[in-house]
C-alpha cells in the first residue's frame, strides 16, 4: 500500500522505540557515562556512540543486517521486505573499546581531556568496520572486526608428527620413534582427524587502532567528516580545515584558514564542517556569523574565499539586538542524502536550505520560541552559547534536533504540521507527545574562543 503525503502524515507517530543504559533508581550518574557523539552507520545495521569517558560503543541489529542478501530468492527477499516495513529495527550491544585516555601538553600545559568529540563510519570494502574517533586534539582510525573463537576439545600427542626441530636433530629423533621417513629426509606429518578435535566455541569482536592523526590543530576538533571518496576527509577546529588521506596519519592540508594575523581582528569561528555525499569535491562549513559557505575544492588550494555563501537575508535586513549575532552562530549542519538539500542548527531555528538558492532557506523551524524573553538570563548564565546538532531522515523529509529539559522536536517538509511535535526521550514508548518546552539552563559546551567573541565589549 503506498501512501500519499496526506494519509503518511496522519499515520505518522513518533515513540521511543529503544532505550541503552538505563540506570537504578539509586545509582548515582558519572560524568564519564554521559554521551557525547553518535552516528549510525549507512546501511542502520550498526550505531556508534561515544562518551566523555573516551570509549565509542557499538551496537548492531537484532535478527540480522538490513542491507538485502543477493543469493536469496525473490519470494525469501519479499517476505524480508514485509517484515521490516511492518517492524522497526531492534539493537542490541556488539562491543566497545577505550579510543582514547585523559592527557597533558606540557609545551601549552593544557590537559586534553578524553572525550570523544565525533565518531564516523568509514567504508568497509572487506566486511571489518572502520571508524574515526576524535577528542579535542586527536583523530583515530579504528578497525572493528569479528573472529571465531575456536576450543580445543581433545589433543593426541601422535608418535608420527614431525616438527622443524626434527631436521636439526633427526637422528635421535629417528632413532626413538623410528617413524616412515622419504628419501629426502622429511618426514610424514600425521595429521588427519585433527579437524575433528576443534570445535567452534563462538564469535568474538576484536577493535584495533590503525591510524593515529595527531598534532594537526592548535585549537579543539569540533567536526569531522568523511568523503564519498573514501578515501579523504576533513577535520575542522574552531579557525582551519584541514584535509587528510585515510592511510596517510602524518602529513594533512590545510584547505581552509581563518586565522587574522591579529587576533583582535577575529570576527567569526568555524562551527561545523561537513562533506557533499555525493560530489567529492564539495565541501560545506558553517560559522558563528550564522553563513554556511559551499566550497569547490578544484578551484584553489585554500578554499577561504572560492565560496558560495547561504545565509537568511530575512535576518540580515531585520532588526537587530545585541543577541541577534549570537543566537545566528550554527552549531551542526547536515547534508540530506540527495546532496541537494542542507540543514543548519542555531540556537533558535532549524533551516533547510536548497544549496542552489543563497539567500532564503526553503524552510524554517522554531525550536524553543519561548525562550526569546529570556535572552538576557541565558547570556548571564552562558546558556545561549549551548550547542544543539541536527539530523535528516534518510528519505529527506523529516529533521529532529534537541531543545532543553530532555525534549526532541521532530518537524517534517511537506508532511503534517509545521510547528511539529516535541517529544520528551525516555523508556516509555506510550509516553505522549508534548506541546512545549520548559527551559533548563545548562553549562556551555561552546568553545572559550566562540564565546569570546561576544565577551570582550
Amino acid at each position: 500500500m503506498i501512501l500519499n503525503r496526506e494519509e503518511a502524515s496522519a499515520s505518522l507517530e513518533w515513540k521511543c522505540s529503544q532505550a541503552f543504559g538505563e540506570r537504578n533508581p539509586d545509582e548515582e550518574l558519572q560524568d564519564v557515562d554521559i554521551v557525547s557523539a553518535i552516528e549510525f552507520d549507512k546501511t542502520g545495521d550498526y550505531l556508534a556512540v561515544g562518551d566523555r569517558g573516551g570509549r565509542v560503543i557499538l551496537f548492531e541489529t537484532v535478527g540480522g543486517k538490513n542491507t538485502p542478501n543477493q543469493h536469496i530468492s525473490r519470494s525469501e527477499l519479499e517476505k524480508q521486505m514485509d517484515f521490516t516495513s511492518t517492524s522497526h529495527p531492534e539493537y542490541r550491544y556488539k562491543t566497545e573499546f577505550q579510543s582514547h585516555e585523559p592527557e597533558f601538553d606540557y609545551l601549552k600545559s593544557l590537559e586534553i581531556e578524553e572525550k570523544i568529540n565525533r565518531v564516523r563510519w568509514c567504508a568497509a570494502p572487506n566486511g571489518s568496520m572502520f571508524i574515526l574517533s576524535t577528542n579535542d586534539k586527536t583523530i583515530k582510525l579504528w578497525k572493528v572486526r569479528d573472529q571465531k573463537v575456536k576450543k580445543i576439545k581433545e589433543m593426541d600427542h601422535f608418535p608420527f608428527v614431525s616438527s622443524e626441530n626434527t631436521l636439526l636433530a633427526e637422528k635421535n629423533f629417528m632413532n626413538e620413534h623410528n617413524p616412515p621417513s622419504f628419501a629426502h629426509g622429511y618426514h610424514l606429518e600425521w595429521t588427519e582427524n585433527m579437524a575433528t578435535k576443534i570445535a567452534n566455541v563462538g564469535n568474538s569482536v576484536h577493535a584495533r587502532c590503525q591510524k593515529v592523526y595527531p598534532h594537526a590543530h592548535d585549537f579543539n576538533i569540533n567536526s569531522i567528516s568523511n568523503n564519498s571518496d573514501c578515501e579523504t576527509f576533513v577535520s575542522a577546529d574552531d579557525l582551519r580545515i584541514n584535509l587528510w588521506n585515510l592511510e596517510i596519519s602524518d602529513q594533512c592540508f590545510n584547505i581552509v584558514d581563518m586565522k587574522p594575523s591579529n587576533m583582535d581582528d577575529l570576527t567569526e569561528v568555524i562551527t561545523s564542517a561537513e562533506f557533499h555525499p555525493i560530489y567529492c569535491n564539495l565541501l560545506a562549513y558553517s560559522s558563528s556569523r550564522g553563513f554556511v559557505r559551499l566550497v569547490d575544492m578544484r578551484q584553489s588550494a585554500l578554499c577561504d574565499h572560492s565560496a558560495r555563501i547561504l545565509r537568511d537575508a530575512a535576518e540580515s535586513h531585520g532588526s537587530k539586538s545585541f543577541f541577534t549575532e549570537i543566537i545566528a552562530s550554527i552549531s551542526d549542519i547536515k547534508f540530506a542524502n540527495d546532496g541537494q538539500h542542507l540543514l543548519s542548527r542555531d540556537y533558535m531555528n532549524l533551516k533547510l536550505w536548497d544549496i542552489r538558492m543563497d539567500s532564503t532557506p526553503v524552510a524554517t523551524f522554531k525550536i524553543h520560541e519561548h525562550l526569546r524573553p529570556k535572552l538576557c538570563d541565558l547570556y548571564n548564565n552562558d546558556s545561549i552559547f549551548d550547542k544543539f546538532e541536527c539530523s535528516v531522515s534518510g528519505d529527506g523529509l523529516h529533521f529532529a534536533t534537541g531543545s532543553y529539559s530532555n525534549l526532541l522536536r521532530i518537524f517534517s517538509h511537506g508532511v503534517g504540521s509545521a510547528g511539529g511535535i516535541t517529544v520528551e526521550a525516555g523508556k516509555n514508548e506510550n509516553r505522549k507527545p508534548i506541546l512545549q518546552a520548559a527551559p533548563r539552563a545548562r553549562r556551555s559546551s561552546l568553545s572559550n574562543l566562540t564565546r569570546g567573541l561576544y565577551r570582550q565589549g
